[in-house]
């Protein structure tokens, strides 16, 4: 999948009411699409079984990159889903770092991504 392919899959599965489920726990709600993290996972996962994205260089952390920039909540989720472990560097770390808007985009990131890399602090 693409960039633009994800991003209109991700605008599809859209859901406002999630939207304000979200801000009732204290999630930050701009640039918000809705989607759950269930729905996130599946679309990880079809997104690591694409071929184009097979071998480890083929442009997964590139993609991560991209959905990180879009600014979207559940792009930037998605991101730490689906990033190579091995590529990410602590100069990375830090700018998604000063990033995190939500303590969910920082709860999901470190679980999905920081906590496996090797340049975690520890």
């Amino acid at each position: 999948m693409t960039y633009n392919e994800i991003i209109k899959k991700l605008k599809s599965l859209s859901n406002p009411k999630n939207i304000a489920g979200m801000a009732r726990f204290g999630i930050n709600s701009k640039n918000t699409l809705g989607v759950s993290v269930p729905n996130l996972r599946a679309l990880a996962k079809k997104i690591g079984k694409n071929p184009a994205f097979a071998k480890p260089t083929a442009g997964r952390h590139k993609l991560a990159q991209e959905l990180w920039k879009s600014g979207i909540h559940e792009a930037k989720i998605l991101a730490s889903m689906i990033d190579e472990i091995d590529k990410v560097s602590e100069k990375q770390m830090d700018k998604w770092i000063r990033d995190f808007d939500s303590w969910d985009v920082c709860d999901q990131v470190c679980m999905n991504l920081f906590d496996k890399t090797p340049a975690k602090r520890i």
